[in-house]
């Protein structure tokens, strides 16, 4: 059966993958698994308690929730019967909830627990559309899911069913992908069949997928990100495990020995600083091996380039430290996928050397999601690249001001109910302005410089980059979050928001008396070590782009707080806004 639309991926499991573990998620410390059988029988039955229920295709339901199997179980059911889903964030703001409800109409949502109900119930008098309820968890005065699967089952009508998905289009409207902007209302972003299923097919090669895999999923399924993965995924019949929560990921990966997982730069960061935390309580041997390890790693090229006696010292030290790395998570990884963010090189050859493949790539909401990825067959993988634009879509670089420009089956029918956005976001030639700035490196491979809208020119008119210089100082353990500030200004800095966690440990290690978070905020020792790694950042900087009186601040930037969206990109406005008093300070002396 030729594969149109989503759903058509259903009959192909059931052909290539009907296993018992098709789906996984845990409840009570217990993985419960769903056979390709069950999700299939469950999909018809939300399908047909939508239809019981008057919904018809063009309908918008919404999904408010962890990652769970009972996600797909909607998500496919409401494909079956033509209605349009809409994903959000359990952490979203009410303002914004509440617009994304009435702007799409949605007629029902799917909640997950007792603190999503209570976001909706403060809201509830301003929603005119929607009309039903239903929790994954159970709750008191919430209709629960098992009632509405059993619904559908007393409904079912297979034939009915049918006659429904014969009229189904792969141009027809799949998902509203509501994104949370740094700025504004969230915008619509519509995805059709062929936009979601083209990229899926075009990257269906990216890595040597097999129907015995497993898949450990745990970035938000709201995401188009984590979306298209888990699709990639069905279409190649690999099991799904839901971890429990980001803090869960290394427990989840040694009980079900993943083969592969995809994360956002900042996971990896917190990966890498657990492993040199670890690392940094050896001593004698293995501490030398550790620090062996480590320098060794950051010198890694692919494909052997270091030569025959660089290979023997790695292959020593994959005995002694590396293998210890991959047992971490879970032993039998064949690539981890980054996107999101820019992912520092460093890190790329570290994890590669160490036998954990990282594939970076690069996509947006409205591409649905891959522009480009680095692959694992030979000559198609560079460090400090996001890999090479995918077969099925064009991508050039504007050479006014080096943005990247792609139009392709993937790109977005547009922004929904916003057509002034769409007409500024697509060309008349159909080219969609990413905002991203970047270049082509080897005419091959792409490569993100920055974001179009966060360059900035200090007072002497030269462009500042803050990412660039963000991501040097993140490679610190010590720096949890920072943002470079210094748009007009003579000299650029930055605010500085320290790991805390990391700098105990630290203090415990060397003997340094701790006190409490708010007293060791201020220590000479946590300023001292973050002075001298910036210290370190500037010998490579050029003069203008050097950091000089960087602030370290008492924070935590949150999606909660508004700091940050939900994709852990940073809203600066609001962060400047929030530390002005701060940064008055920081350029108040020349």
């Amino acid at each position: 059966m030729e594969i149109k639309r989503v759903f058509d991926i259903l009959p192909k499991l059931k052909a290539i993958a009907n296993k018992p573990d098709l789906i996984a998620g845990k409840e009570n410390k217990v993985w419960i698994k769903y056979s390709t059988d069950d999700f299939i029988k469950k999909s018809d039955y939300v399908a047909s308690a939508l239809i019981d229920m008057g919904l018809k295709a063009g309908d918008v339901i919404a999904i408010m929730s962890n990652n769970r199997p009972e996600w797909n179980f909607v998500d496919y059911g409401a494909q079956k019967c033509g209605v349009v889903t809409a994903p959000i964030y359990p952490t979203i703001n009410n303002e914004d909830l509440e617009f994304i409800l009435n702007h799409c109409e949605a007629k029902a949502i799917f909640i997950s627990d007792k603190n999503v109900y209570q976001k909706l119930l403060a809201i509830e008098e301003r929603l005119p559309y929607l009309k039903s309820v239903i929790s994954f968890n159970k709750q008191d005065s919430v209709p629960h899911f098992d009632e509405f699967i059993e619904r559908g089952n007393n409904k079912l009508d297979l034939q009915l069913l049918q006659s429904i998905q014969d009229k189904i289009a792969e141009n027809d409207l799949l998902t509203l992908l509501y994104t949370s902007g740094t700025t504004g209302f969230p915008k619509g972003v519509m995805i059709s069949h062929k936009n979601l299923l083209s990229n899926v097919l075009a990257c269906q090669n990216f890595a040597p997928f097999n129907t015995s895999w497993k898949a450990l999923s745990f970035l938000p399924l709201n995401h188009v990100y984590e979306r298209f993965l888990n699709t990639l995924y069905f279409y190649h019949g690999v099991s799904i495990y839901y971890a429990e929560s980001i803090e869960t990921i290394g427990d989840n990966c040694k009980e079900i020995h993943p083969q592969i997982f995809v994360a956002v730069p900042r996971i990896f960061e917190k990966v890498y600083e657990k492993i040199t935390a670890a690392g940094e309580k050896l001593t004698g041997f293995k501490r030398k091996m550790f620090d062996w390890s480590v320098r060794l790693a950051e010198q890694y090229e692919l494909e052997g380039k270091n030569g025959t006696l660089y290979e023997l010292k790695r292959k020593i030290l994959d005995k002694l430290v590396y293998a210890k790395w991959r047992t971490a998570i879970g032993g039998e990884i064949v690539c981890i996928v980054s996107g999101g963010a820019a992912l520092n090189p460093r890190l790329e050859r570290i994890f590669t050397c160490a036998g954990i493949r990282m594939l970076q790539g690069y996509g947006l909401t409205e591409t649905c999601v891959v522009v480009a990825v680095n692959r694992l067959t030979k000559g198609d993988m560079m460090f400090g690249t996001v890999g090479l634009p995918v077969e099925n879509i064009e991508v050039k670089i504007a050479e006014e001001d080096g943005e990247i420009l792609m139009r392709g089956p993937s790109l977005m029918l547009g922004y929904y109910r916003n057509e002034e956005a769409t007409r500024e976001s697509i060309d008349a030639d159909g080219w969609f302005h990413t905002g991203d700035v970047g270049t082509m490196v080897e005419n091959k491979f792409l490569k993100i410089t920055d974001r179009k809208k966060e360059i900035f020119k200090n007072s002497a008119g030269k462009y500042i980059s803050p990412i660039q210089l963000e991501n040097k100082l993140k490679e610190s353990r010590f720096i949890e979050q920072c943002m470079v500030v210094g748009e007009g200004e003579k000299f650029v800095s930055a605010l500085i928001v320290p790991n805390m966690v990391n700098f105990k440990d630290y203090c415990a290690t060397t003997g340094i008396n701790w006190v409490s978070n708010e007293h060791m905020l201020t220590s000479d020792e946590l300023k001292k070590l973050i002075n001298e790694h910036v210290k370190t950042i500037n010998k490579v900087l050029a003069p203008f782009e050097q950091l000089k009186r960087c602030e370290i601040i008492k924070a935590n930037w949150t999606v909660d707080g508004g700091e940050i969206t939900p994709k852990l990109s940073l809203k600066r406005k609001i962060i400047l806004a929030k530390h002005k008093e701060v940064v008055d300070k920081i350029f108040s002396v020349s």
